[in-house]
């Protein structure tokens, strides 16, 4: 037999015990959502018009893009009557690879029509900690050596705040110089979610992104992010409900977009007509992937799917 054949199958032997917990996991994340009555959609991956985002690339597919996010079909669900919807999807972006990332990636989507992302923190931490449960890590997990506990109540923390805590410059300064998302990752990241998770919220009103604006303080958006052992795992909000302010961050994200020279995305326009009649709503975007890498205690996301491009 061919050498790169045995290596191959030795990969993807020692990932036996990995991806049969991936399969539970998502078993038990489909379980949660369908007692909540949930119902489970199917969108479609290829999309004329994915939403414009200042750092995500689409991979185009002939005239189309393969879906960054499920984000703007699942809107357009909820817009139409169905007010508790969950997708579990892949999703697609250019360029994005390393122990962390997968240009072919695996994201649970979720939306709830009444919800605002308050609630949406305290249902994804009932989640996350009913699946725990499931797999039999009810009293917590270890990431790079050290317990986490998962026992209620999560940290919560504001953007503001997480910079007074940890960073060495403000949140101002940050903004005013472009480095909020430098000094996230060497700063701020390392030390979120270390002993119990953490939600950090109520993001910048310019990194609002399709999110509302904080009703009584237009400075911030309804957004916020969980981290687990200083590792991303999902990006919600309250939804912006607003068709005309869409298109204007839209059209500011695409001027950005050309400056890097990144592709020039057609606006969404079904989806921005579908605006007008979204209800007060949230949904959040988790990486099914990356949870998989907390359960396995594993600090590659190579180990918990099955392929990677490089194994093609």
């Amino acid at each position: 037999m061919d050498k790169s054949i045995q290596d191959d199958e030795f990969i993807l032997s020692r990932k036996h015990d990995a991806l049969h917990l991936r399969a539970r996991l998502i078993d038990a994340i489909r379980r949660f959502f369908i007692n909540y009555n949930f119902l489970e959609v199917e969108t479609p991956l290829r999309i004329p018009a994915p939403a414009p985002e200042e750092h995500i690339e689409a991979l185009p597919s002939g005239n189309w893009f393969l879906q960054t996010s499920p984000e703007i079909c699942m809107k357009r669900l909820l817009a139409a009557g169905y007010p508790r919807i969950f997708q579990i999807s892949k999703c697609f972006r250019t360029g994005e690879r390393g122990k962390l990332h997968l240009p072919e990636f695996t994201m649970l989507e979720w939306y709830a029509a009444g919800f605002d992302y308050q609630q949406l923190m305290n249902q994804c931490e009932e989640m996350i900690r009913a699946v725990a449960d499931d797999l039999g890590f009810k009293s917590g997990i270890v990431r790079q050596g050290k317990k986490i506990r998962l026992a209620s109540p999560w940290e919560r923390i504001t953007v503001q705040g997480a910079f007074e805590k940890y960073a060495p410059v403000t949140l101002a300064e940050a903004l005013s110089r472009n480095k909020f998302d430098e000094i996230m990752v060497e700063y701020i990241e390392p030390n979120l979610g270390i002993a119990r998770p953490v939600f950090i919220y109520d993001y910048p009103a310019k990194l609002a992104a399709l999110a509302r604006l904080k009703i009584g303080n237009a400075a911030v958006a309804e957004r916020c992010e969980l981290y687990i052992g200083g590792l991303e795992l999902a990006n919600g909000f309250s939804e912006l409900t607003d068709a005309r302010e869409q298109r204007q961050r839209f059209g500011e994200a695409l001027k950005i977009r050309a400056q890097k020279s990144y592709a020039a995305y057609p606006l969404p326009e079904k989806f921005l007509s579908a605006l007008d009649n979204l209800p007060a709503s949230a949904g959040i975007a988790l990486g099914i992937d990356r949870l998989a890498m907390i359960f396995a205690n594993v600090n590659s996301i190579d180990e918990v799917v099955p392929f990677v491009p490089e194994n093609l």
